[in-house]
């Protein structure tokens, strides 16, 4: 597949998985190895202290690196994720999640994601190891 297939099967297909419809993640922008993607935090992503839960926040980060690393050569498989909370998101905020690589071979690649809130605060830190095969 081309670069531009792999970022349009990224887009369309990985970005439109079934857990990322059902949360409302939304894919705002796809390139080879990088995807920007935003979850507004509903009622039902709270925690107990009225903020959002850090299943939400790790949702967002999980996809974000899902669909930036499937814009490679790669079919990938992500199989760790390692997340910091750095902050607080309140209900009604839409957070962001910018994914990119930090270093790609054949077999694994590293990623780096941030998320954002709308005010532009950094809220969380993640890595991620993708396992790569070949597409079929």
């Amino acid at each position: 597949m081309s670069i531009d297939e792999n970022i349009k099967y990224a887009t369309e297909v990985v970005a439109r998985d079934p857990m990322a419809v059902f949360l409302g993640i939304r894919a705002e922008e796809v390139r080879h190895a990088y995807a920007r993607l935003s979850l507004h935090i509903r009622p039902e992503y709270l925690n107990a202290l009225d903020r959002a839960h850090g299943m939400s926040i790790s949702c967002l980060a999980d996809q974000a690196v899902a669909v930036a690393s499937n814009t490679t050569e790669y079919q990938t498989l992500i199989v760790e994720l390692k997340i910091n909370f750095l902050g607080a998101v309140s209900p009604g905020d839409t957070i962001t999640a910018e994914a990119s690589s930090l270093d790609l071979k054949r077999k694994l690649s590293l990623w780096q994601v941030e998320v954002k809130d709308s005010a532009g605060n950094r809220v969380a830190m993640a890595q991620a190891l993708a396992y790569h095969r070949p597409r079929k």
